[in-house]
């Protein structure tokens, strides 16, 4: 015990003896001037005082370190205390060189102290750390024999952040800490690097900054505030000691940084810091003292490894070598692994945990030869650094790797890779450019190839349904009467084959297609059935619907309505294809979804086994033929390229012109500009009495593709009437005056100016302006026709049947009911009383003949109009309009005639109905014989309309529609055979339906159809939701077409009774 306190006077002494000669240091420091270029002068006596102080701490370091450890570590021996303890002797180690890093001593082998022991020493550890604690004064004066005095509790001091050194050193803060400043013990040996270059105690360290940045972290919170503030203390006062080691000597400081007079550095400590301050001070950011948070790792062995290298005489590197000595071969290993990097990448100092260093090396982490590859290893050294975060930034800089060891070598490298890499990329590229370029045009024709077989094998595959069509068409002409006259299976498929850009433009396609459902009443014949495939799905209520509808045959000829339904739902089968899933939105023709639909032509195969049959199309498609040669029956229509060819405005003025028959002024196809003007200009000066002109489209159906323009809005257009009036009509067409140029000369100026300022579209919904309607109408190419000059003009509409026998048949007949702006068609009036019934059957003669001479053959529907010529009053007729097709105003005759058992003459323009039978006894076979007394026939008037638009149709189910026609009284009478017929189209939207009222005479038929729309249009609209329709449009069509009947009648009536009255007379 006298050698403990013994060496303790002699550590106290010498640590007196320093703070003297750094008081006598600080007081010579005044003296000391600085040149203008930064240099220090005159600092011998301050390297001297240093030198002597580290020379004497190093000669008794080790010393005092044994005597404090033994004091600690060894327990007195109560049973022998006379008996020397026996020195602890290291156990010799000869494991292989693989099996170092794992190698862990066991307690049997190495002494040590236990556990017990091990608490005892950490709780007199925190005993010492803790000044404030009631038995810090008792421990330190029974461990060191020194008296503590009383310390006080130092509010609001501000202590700088310091490092706090775990091991047997950790003693001496308290020593410190009690003593006066004066009489302050020198730090011990291994606190050398810490304390080299240290400050005086007066000094101010608000601004001196770190080189290193200290990770803050959280410190944990103890219950006595006392002593967490001590601890504190302890800690940053022992943080300042370190870091200061290095600021005392920074060439990077600034100018105001300088004018803080600082002792030189020691011999000792510039071996290890000099290059550190000159190369890599810059490199980390400094950071203030006042602001460096408390590390939380707490290191038991840390050592500093400056520029790379690690100085094998810094006694915290001896400590940590001397206490992993047993694995020391895997720790060598390691630590080389370490320096290379830190050389690589010329990091300045790295502070070296080295219990994480040793878990690394024990674990086998740090063998970079694993899987994880290098990257990893990487991660796994700089986990073992105290300072990895500012390490990492550093090493992350652009260029830091070559400003290490080798970095210009590297560097090097690095661009010559780089070159050599661009090098071999380019000329791989350039050497891949004719490669690539073989291979596309490989790829190329082949796809062209391919292509090329794709087509002709699809024209081949045309060509040969072509002439399977033209044969069984051949087959179907001359068997054609044999048909018609036995039973035969009817396959009808309401396609739509317009162009891709027609069938774009049409909303509601779909639904379009399906507005011809009346097809199912060819089963009026008893030796017909029908096939009908739907476009859209139909639901159970729209297939009982006409089930039902169909089942009244029975009823409607007993005039019977609680007579048994008929079985005539086993002669009509209604198919949708599959495809309709694939495609909803394409807009594609019904044959086109059919051809794509294999189950479905599956099943028209089985339906058709054996039997008659022949396929109806709508507008033909070339995927008709297809569909046709697949169920390998014969097609009652046009070939396509046929029909595309005279189903255009201009088509049909052709097959007009070669029939013969009288039609509009004008010229067909035009596809200039230059051609529209000079067309114009002459029909305008050949035809003075033409005040309105129209534009049409080739290839659009349905009045949409229509514009007109008067002539009245021409500023010469008086002159030129009065030179038409001086001539007169006769004389005017046959001269060749000079007076007839002129006047087509100033035409012809005005009508750019004319069509671009009064030229208006028909239907603005699909071209709003003049402008996109010329430049669809230049692309498709049109004709220019001719206005009817009359206050009253009349259209009607006749179905032909072309039959393959060479016959022409006419099917229906009926005048149109236009909408408002007179140019599209909402509905017709069967049968039609515009023309005489002759010349009306001459004209469709001619047009027929003229047609099948052209090869064209099934159903087609020419549009007529007529007036009175206002220079002579005769009738006039004009042809305007041809369709190769199946209309929707024969579908709705199919309908009207089923439900009246009746027959359309048109020879003479009559729709015959035959009385119900009567028999009230008779079996149903016998009700259907007939008598002389029954066959009295009855005419009636139909008026019909295939498409009703109403959005708010959509908002009734078609059951709750029918309930609400019943409570209002619109129904069809079988007994009558008068009344409403409705045809529905769709399941889905239902914003459309087809509607027929029949009467005996036309004014009722006009009225009942008046009175219906009113009604549903009140039943399904409010004031706050009227939606959007065409029934008020129909209701003023119609309105006038009354007031002309009623006008015609009165007049009728007149002319009979002043006939009546003249034959009085005579």
């Amino acid at each position: 015990m006298a050698d403990v306190l013994k060496n303790k006077d002699e550590v106290g002494h010498i640590l007196v003896q320093v703070q003297d000669d750094l008081r006598q240091l600080k007081k010579n420091i005044v003296r000391l001037t600085v040149q203008e270029n930064g240099e220090v002068l005159d600092i011998q006596a301050l390297d001297a005082a240093i030198s002597r102080t580290e020379h004497g701490i190093r000669r008794h370091a080790e010393d005092h370190l044994k005597t404090i450890n033994n004091q600690f570590l060894t327990l007195p021996c109560i049973e022998e205390p006379e008996k020397k303890p026996v020195p602890a002797k290291l156990v010799k180690w000869q494991p292989s060189y693989e099996t170092i890093p794992n190698a862990r001593p066991l307690r049997c082998q190495i002494p040590g102290p236990s556990p017990g022991e091990k608490h005892k020493s950490a709780f007199i550890m925190r005993l010492l750390n803790n000044p404030f604690h009631p038995k810090n004064k008792e421990v330190v004066q029974q461990n060191y024999g020194i008296q503590l005095p009383h310390l006080h509790k130092r509010a609001g001091a501000s202590v700088g952040t310091q490092r706090l050194v775990a091991g047997s050193s950790s003693s001496f803060n308290a020593v410190r800490e009690g003593l006066h400043k004066h009489l302050q013990p020198k730090p011990p040996p291994e606190c050398r690097d810490m304390n080299a270059g240290l400050l005086p105690s007066a000094a101010d360290l608000s601004s001196v900054q770190t080189p290193v940045q200290p990770k803050a972290v959280h410190v944990l919170q103890r219950e006595d505030s006392d002593q967490k503030e001590s601890e504190m203390a302890s800690k940053l006062e022992m943080d300042v000691s370190r870091d200061k080691m290095a600021l005392g000597r920074s060439g990077t400081e600034s100018p105001a940084s300088r004018t803080i007079y600082a002792p030189p550095p020691s011999a000792a400590s510039a071996s290890s810091d000099n290059g550190v301050l000159n190369r890599g001070i810059a490199r980390l950011t400094p950071l203030n003292l006042q602001s460096i948070p408390v590390p939380a790792a707490i290191s038991k062995y840390p050592f500093t490894i400056a520029e790379g290298q690690i100085d094998p005489d810094d006694p915290d590197y001896c400590r940590f070598k001397k206490q992993y000595c047993l694995y020391w071969g895997a720790m060598v290993e390691a630590l080389d692994q370490l320096q290379r990097m830190l050389l690589d990448f010329a990091v300045p100092l790295a502070r070296v945990c080295g219990e994480r260093l040793a878990v690394c090396v024990q674990s086998g982490e740090l063998d970079w030869r694993d899987s994880r590859g290098r990257r990893a290893h990487v991660e796994k050294l700089l986990s073992v650094l105290e300072n990895r975060d500012e390490v990492w930034d550093l090493m992350c800089q652009p260029g830091q790797r070559y400003k290490g060891i080798e970095g210009h070598q590297a560097a090097a490298v690095c661009i010559q890779t780089c070159w050599r890499r661009y090098s071999a990329r380019t000329a791989y590229l350039l050497q891949l450019r004719p490669k690539w370029a073989a291979q596309v045009i490989a790829i190329s024709l082949l796809k062209r190839a391919k292509l090329g077989y794709l087509k002709k094998s699809l024209q081949a595959s045309r060509v040969c349904q072509l002439e399977n069509y033209r044969i069984r068409a051949e087959n179907l002409a001359a068997n054609w009467k044999h048909i018609t006259s036995t039973k035969r299976t009817i396959i009808h498929i309401p396609s739509l084959g317009y162009s891709q850009h027609q069938r774009l433009s049409l909303r509601g396609f779909d639904v379009l297609q399906n507005t011809q459902m009346g097809r199912l009443c060819d089963i009026r014949d008893e030796n017909v059935e029908v096939i009908y495939v739907s476009p859209v799905r139909l639901g159970e209520d729209v297939l009982q619907y006409y089930t039902r509808l169909l089942g009244l045959q029975t009823a409607i000829e007993l005039g019977d309505a609680s007579a048994p339904e008929s079985h005539c739902s086993k002669r009509f089968t209604v198919l949708m294809p599959e495809a309709l899933e694939y495609f909803p939105t394409r807009n594609m023709c019904l044959a086109s979804l059919l051809k794509y639909s294999p189950r479905t032509l599956q099943r028209i195969k089985n339906l058709i086994q054996g039997k008659q049959a022949y396929m109806i199309s709508g507008v033909t498609h070339i995927d008709d033929l297809a569909v046709a040669d697949e169920l390998e029956v014969p097609l009652l229509g046009t070939e396509p390229e046929v029909t595309q060819l005279y189903s255009t405005k201009s088509g049909g003025r052709r097959i007009f012109s070669s029939a013969g028959v009288d039609m509009p002024p004008g010229k067909w196809d035009i596809y200039t500009l230059e051609q529209l003007h000079e067309g114009l200009a002459w029909l305008m000066t050949e035809h003075m009495e033409v005040q309105r002109w129209l534009f049409k489209i080739d290839s659009e159906v349905g009045g949409q593709g229509t514009a007109y323009c008067d002539t009245c809005h021409l500023k010469c257009h008086p002159w030129a009437q009065q030179e038409f009036s001086h001539y007169g009509p006769e004389q005017w067409r046959t001269s060749q005056s000079q007076i007839k140029e002129s006047v087509m000369i100033k035409f012809l100026e005005e009508i750019p100016h004319l069509l671009a300022s009064y030229a208006h579209p028909a239907n603005t919904s699909c071209y709003a302006t003049w402008t996109c309607f010329l430049e669809h109408f230049l692309k498709e190419g049109g004709v220019i026709e001719a206005f009817p000059p009359s206050d009253s003009v009349t259209c009607l509409t006749v179905d032909l049947l072309l039959e393959p026998g060479g016959d022409v048949c006419m099917l229906s007949c009926g005048d149109q009911l236009r909408g408002p702006s007179g140019l599209e068609v909402v509905g017709c009036t069967i049968p039609q009383t515009s023309i005489c019934p002759e010349v009306l059957h001459s004209i469709c003669t001619r047009v027929g003949q003229a047609c099948q001479q052209r090869s064209i053959m099934g159903h087609i529907s020419l549009d007529l109009v007529t007036f009175l010529d206002p220079s002579n009053l005769e009738q006039q007729v004009w042809a305007i309009d041809l369709d190769l097709g199946y209309s929707n105003q024969l579908a709705m005759t199919q309908l009207m005639l089923m439900m009246t058992r009746g027959t359309l003459d048109c020879r003479t323009s009559k729709l015959e109905v035959p009385p119900p039978v009567r028999d009230k006894k008779s079996s149903v076979r016998n009700a259907r014989v007939k008598t002389k007394a029954e066959t009295s026939v009855t005419s009636r008037f139909a008026v019909m309309c295939t498409r009703l638009l109403h959005t708010n149709l959509s908002l009734v189910y078609y059951s709750t529609f029918f309930l609400m026609c019943k409570a209002q009284g619109i129904g069809y009478d079988v007994k009558a055979r008068q009344g409403t017929v409705f045809a529905l189209h769709d399941s889905r939207d239902r914003r459309s339906l087809g509607m027929l009222t029949i009467s005996e005479d036309l004014q009722g038929a006009l009225l009942t159809f008046t009175h219906n729309l009113s009604i549903i249009h009140q039943e399904i609209s409010a004031p706050n939701m009227q939606g959007t329709s065409n029934f008020k449009d129909l209701i003023k069509d119609i309105e006038e077409v009354l007031g002309m009947t009623i006008q015609n009648q009165t007049t009728s009536q007149e002319e009979k009774e002043i006939t009546a009255a003249e034959n009085e007379q005579l």
